[in-house]
């Protein structure tokens, strides 16, 4: 079985924000190989916006999960490291969201109840582009980065 490649969010704005990205990150490496991690960024709340400002960072990761046991497993995760559901966009410990996933050079685009890949709203979030940008991401659904980039202003 080739090993699936897949573009992982990470996101906080509760407590140790650095902190709880790196404690997630370590987490994930028993998912599978961390290839690459991307640089923190500081940005605003989206959806919810009467709340801290978020901490977000971005990895790849190869893996021998198929996406719903890959989805699975950051659940739990998630739920490991205290992660409480509230309200929808609301404060959190921790989120981590499937952005892209790749089996081989071929992206898999997959839909069922519980998930979307590519995620729904990856071209809406310039946190999310910024951190596969640096991730060595230039296009996703269909369109180039910085053009997507410089569209959200």
């Amino acid at each position: 079985m080739q090993r699936m490649r897949y573009y992982l969010a990470l996101g906080t704005n509760d407590g140790d924000k650095e902190n709880n990205i790196k404690r997630a990150i370590d987490a994930l490496k028993s998912l599978g190989e961390i290839k690459k991690v991307s640089s923190f960024h500081t940005t605003k709340p989206w959806g919810y916006k009467e709340q801290e400002d978020f901490l977000n960072a971005a990895i790849e990761i190869e893996s021998n999960l198929e996406p719903e046991d890959m989805l699975h497993a950051i659940k739990e995760i998630e739920q490991k490291l205290g992660r409480k559901r509230t309200f929808r966009w609301g404060p959190r410990i921790i989120d981590i969201d499937i952005l892209l996933c790749f089996d081989g050079e071929k992206e898999i685009c997959y839909e069922d109840e519980q998930l979307t890949i590519p995620h729904r709203n990856l071209c809406d979030r310039d946190f999310y582009l910024l951190c596969l940008k640096d991730l060595g991401v230039t296009r996703v659904c269909g369109k180039d980065i910085d053009d997507l980039l410089s569209d959200l202003g």
